[in-house]
């Protein structure tokens, strides 16, 4: 038996996913104590051998969106496996799926086992079409705000982000829906488009709304901060740092820090610009960053660094993947959101739990991600309940496999 740790302890959740939105959210709620139980297809699903790769040809994307879950294989194209995963289902009572909900994965015929159930389905688009985050994220306008001045193509993210974000909102619909079956004894689908995720953001942060009152639309404007002041600068030791001065705070300490008073008052003198506004700060933009270039010229990182501690300068590194691993301390075990461990066959590599830290309950240990079909035996005993027997005929008729 599994031993109930973390804040959702008790909650179980049958998932059946590919790529990143769903399983993030199935991630998302076993590392924070539930029995999150994957099924795939036997042999493994769409995203099964996605780059990145270890050496030995794992795929580390599957590893790390699969952290702490159970895995059963089962054959999906079969009514007998397809049996087994309603079943499971009708005993957890909760689903997570970006798989067409539909025919055997349709919510009315799984809640007519289970009337109660709450299933959350995720699609690409509000009539169930599909779409992926890089075919979403070209309609948000973003890429056409993105990237040098003069800049002439679309510019898009390889961070998926609204993924990322439809990951957080499916485990907030589950666990929404669950506090409502609590208080009610009703179950309901939950359905969830990334399109409507990703043009909600826009609207959030203003730009619907800038466009539809006649508002410039945003041009590209390299790595200034839209709206105040921000913008890269590089260090004598040809690495680049990130400073902010979004707040009034921000932009007192940064003066304060590298002690360009003088020359910014010479700014806000020669413009006519309020720079004690976030408005001033974005149109004096280019001659601030002119102003506070050499002050970076003449300082390595590591003297960036000890000048800005404690100031309350807001700035960052840039940082490669590699340079993240081997400098930053909030990347290592030295925070506790990480630990060492060792995954089959791709070896032993930092992993991280739940950002989420919960004064009344430490943190779910971090745990790997399973390998394919792990768990199948134990799933069907233990959720199931079947015999040693009954799982033996289902490996004969090679509807479940075991890893």
């Amino acid at each position: 038996m599994r031993i109930v740790t973390g804040v959702l302890g008790g909650l179980q959740v049958i998932e059946g996913s590919a790529f990143v939105a769903a399983p993030l959210g199935g991630m998302t709620l076993a590392q924070l104590g539930a029995d999150v139980i994957r099924f795939d297809q036997i042999g493994g699903g769409l995203d099964r051998d996605r780059w990145p790769l270890a050496a030995g040809g794992q795929s580390l994307f599957w590893a790390g969106l699969n952290k702490g879950k159970r895995s059963i294989e089962v054959d999906l194209r079969s009514d007998a496996g397809r049996e087994l995963v309603g079943a499971l289902v009708e005993q957890a009572g909760t689903l997570l799926t970006n798989f067409p909900a539909r025919g055997w994965l349709g919510y009315e015929t799984l809640r007519a086992r289970r009337e109660d159930l709450v299933m959350v389905g995720l699609t690409g688009n509000p009539d169930g079409t599909s779409e992926v985050d890089y075919t979403v994220n070209p309609s948000t306008g973003f890429p056409l705000a993105t990237g040098p001045r003069d800049f002439a193509g679309p510019l898009n993210s390889v961070l998926p982000a609204w993924d990322a974000v439809m990951g957080g909102l499916a485990t907030t619909g589950l666990l929404a829906a669950d506090r409502y079956r609590a208080r009610t004894g009703k179950g309901q689908f939950v359905g969830l488009a990334l399109s409507d995720v990703a043009f909600a953001m826009v609207g959030h942060l203003g730009r619907v709304a800038e466009a539809e009152l006649g508002g410039r639309d945003a041009r590209r404007d390299g790595n200034y901060l839209y709206g105040a002041f921000g913008h890269d600068f590089e260090t004598e030791d040809d690495r680049r740092v990130m400073v902010v001065a979004l707040t009034a705070r921000q932009w007192r300490a940064l003066q304060d820090a590298t002690g360009l008073q003088d020359a910014v008052s010479k700014v806000e003198e020669a413009t006519g610009t309020d720079l004690d506004t976030e408005t001033g700060r974005f149109e004096a933009r280019d001659f601030l960053a002119a102003v506070l270039r050499p002050w970076f010229a003449r300082r390595t990182l590591a003297q960036v660094r000890e000048a800005f501690a404690g100031t309350g300068v807001s700035w960052g590194p840039y940082q490669s993947f590699a340079q993240l691993v081997a400098e930053d301390p909030r990347c290592s075990p030295e925070n506790p959101m990480w630990a060492e461990v060792e995954h089959p066959g791709a070896g032993s590599y930092r992993m991280p739990g739940s950002p989420l830290d919960f004064s009344g309950l430490d943190r779910v240990p971090v745990r790997r991600a399973p390998v394919l079909g792990e768990h199948t035996e134990a799933i069907l005993a233990d959720v199931l309940g079947l015999s040693p027997a009954e799982i033996g005929r289902l490996h004969d008729a090679e509807t479940v496999h075991s890893a």
